[in-house]
């Protein structure tokens, strides 16, 4: 599987949105200068996440961008597909093919793509996070 990088930008500034305080906006600029992407480039992905229900946006001098849901309840899916679209398998198969075999070809490549979508909705921002240190463990 292979990921644009425009899905990279999203699920990383997403990954920081959700490492932040909850509800507390932070600005495209801050997103773009620490993670190190072009400005630009990123508000056009973070105002397909905020269309997509997964980002909100505060307008204003203290306006920004955050999570809409806590990052437990949003899923890698849903970031992937709000940048790509719907995840579909789509084959162009050789008129060389018997039937039969196109079929069962089309079904194999469809079975695989359904398990994917699952297993990328099973993965939330959440999980993607560093644990946070023991209790009574001061960080660096």
């Amino acid at each position: 599987m292979k990921l644009s990088r425009t899905v990279a930008y999203a699920v990383q500034a997403s990954l920081h949105l959700a490492r932040s305080e909850p509800h507390i906006p932070i600005p495209c600029s801050q997103l773009a200068s620490e993670g190190r992407m072009p400005e630009r480039f990123l508000l056009q992905i973070l105002r397909n996440l905020v269309a997509r229900g997964i980002l909100s946006s505060t307008r204003g001098v203290d306006g920004g961008y955050s999570l809409e849901r806590p990052a437990d309840e949003v899923s890698l899916l849903e970031v992937i597909e709000a940048i790509d679209g719907p995840m579909i398998s789509t084959l162009p198969l050789s008129e060389g093919l018997p039937p039969s075999a196109q079929d069962r070809l089309r079904e194999a490549i469809n079975e695989v793509t359904e398990h994917t979508r699952e297993q990328l909705a099973a993965i939330k921002l959440s999980h993607l996070l560093p644990a946070p240190p023991p209790q009574g463990q001061k960080t660096a």
